[in-house]
């Protein structure tokens, strides 16, 4: 497997990553409130997902992009929150209990050391999830075609 370089929490590098900031402003909700309430599906309530839009300053997705075309944002309307989410439950940061959500021991070791949750987070998006959720075509690429690059 390659070897990651493991950043240092101080590194300048790490401010670029608005997957790394979205994780961290959600950490910050989490300490402030305690939890983020839930839908009966599981998913984030809308008073997060309002605030998120407004904090997280994600690129394509501000705020004022969000609510040209909606009056009100679920959290599929603001895909890289539905990302968060998903890593978060999946890499065992977070989880559902009892109608809202709470960060695990795990999580809460994180909160503190972004180079090491960094190093944690970009590898398994980048090379354990499938992404084709999000993409035109439903087709696995075909292996050794270069025009997927």
């Amino acid at each position: 497997m390659i070897g990651f370089t493991v950043l240092e929490n101080d590194d300048p590098a790490l401010a670029w990553s608005p997957l790394l900031r979205g994780f961290q402003k959600t950490f910050a909700y989490l300490e402030a409130h305690g939890a983020i309430g839930l839908t009966a599906s599981k998913g984030f309530k809308r008073n997060f997902v309002h605030w998120a839009a407004a904090e997280f300053n994600w690129p394509g997705h501000t705020e004022q992009d969000l609510f040209a075309v909606n009056n009100v944002l679920n959290e599929q309307d603001f895909m890289p929150l539905v990302d968060i989410h998903f890593l978060l439950i999946t890499l065992k940061m977070g989880r559902h209990y009892k109608g809202q959500f709470k960060l695990t021991k795990a999580g809460s070791e994180l909160v503190a050391q972004p180079g090491r949750l960094f190093g944690i987070i970009a590898p398994f998006y980048l090379f354990e999830v499938d992404h084709r959720n999000w993409g035109r075509f439903p087709d696995e690429p075909l292996l050794g075609n270069w025009n997927i690059f």
